[in-house]
């Protein structure tokens, strides 16, 4: 029997969600009265996406999405999905993990960008990448602990999922939370105790990818699957994590 990893406790996460005024977020945008806009434009916003892997069955529908919304290039993704295999017969099992920037309270691709390219977004917490100023270094791909950035090789600077800014500043969900058909994607403000992703998490035992980086990633999942195959604890066990990426393997 392997070990699992431990999952964020419900106390330290609502730590994190402080008051707020926006109402519930609906799939496909985030109405709000226009008293509780005004009061929504000067509080404390952190967008965060909820992942509910029972929900995920691999289809790839969000990776699309994401595809068609930014055009993005043959052979980099900004959104993907990974495929987890592990056990021996007759007792196997397959699980998906869906991936993509963690838009971190605490980003380390920030602090080693030398021209500021890369930088959280103060009123909402989204991490983002200006191309006008990005040099290509690569410091932030290697910085990066989940892997989510690559060098668009059209425009030559570091590119990744930024949760769909152009829609989320009308209002209106990232597009792989809106083409999910099994809505395993909840999107929202965390510090509002009102939204749903606030809810799910408050309600549901989550975790997330690499809590030992000490980096506070806002993406959360539910009853996802760890199982990395460079752990020693799987190391008598069957296990391939394999993707869609042109990359196979976890870096």
């Amino acid at each position: 029997m392997t070990k699992s990893r431990p999952t964020i406790s419900r106390r330290d996460v609502m730590k994190k969600i402080g008051a707020g005024a926006v109402a519930t977020a609906a799939a496909s945008a985030f109405p709000v009265s226009a008293k509780a806009a005004k009061k929504h434009r000067h509080s404390n916003v952190q967008y965060a996406m909820v992942i509910d892997t029972r929900r995920c069955t691999g289809c790839h529908a969000c990776s699309v999405a994401c595809k068609a919304e930014f055009d993005v290039p043959l052979g980099v993704t900004r959104s993907w999905v990974e495929y987890i295999e592990k056990g021996d017969f007759p007792n196997v099992t397959r699980n998906f993990l869906p991936r993509l920037c963690n838009h971190c309270s605490h980003p380390p691709c920030v602090d080693v960008c030398p021209t500021g390219a890369t930088y959280k977004r103060k009123g909402d917490g989204i991490v983002v990448i200006d191309p006008d100023i990005c040099i290509g270094c690569k410091y932030c791909l290697l910085a990066c602990p989940y892997d989510a950035r690559f060098i668009n090789p059209v425009t030559g600077s570091a590119d990744k999922c930024d949760f769909c800014l152009h829609r989320v500043k009308e209002g209106v969900a990232p597009s792989c939370v809106n083409t999910c058909p099994g809505r395993a994607r909840v999107f929202g403000d965390i510090n509002d105790p009102e939204s749903e992703v606030s809810k799910m998490i408050a309600s549901n035992p989550v975790s997330v990818l690499r809590q030992e980086m000490g980096t506070v990633p806002n993406v959360y999942y539910i009853a996802a699957d760890h199982s990395d195959e460079h752990d020693r604890i799987h190391r008598d066990q069957y296990l391939r994590v394999t993707t869609h990426r042109r990359q196979q393997k976890r870096r």
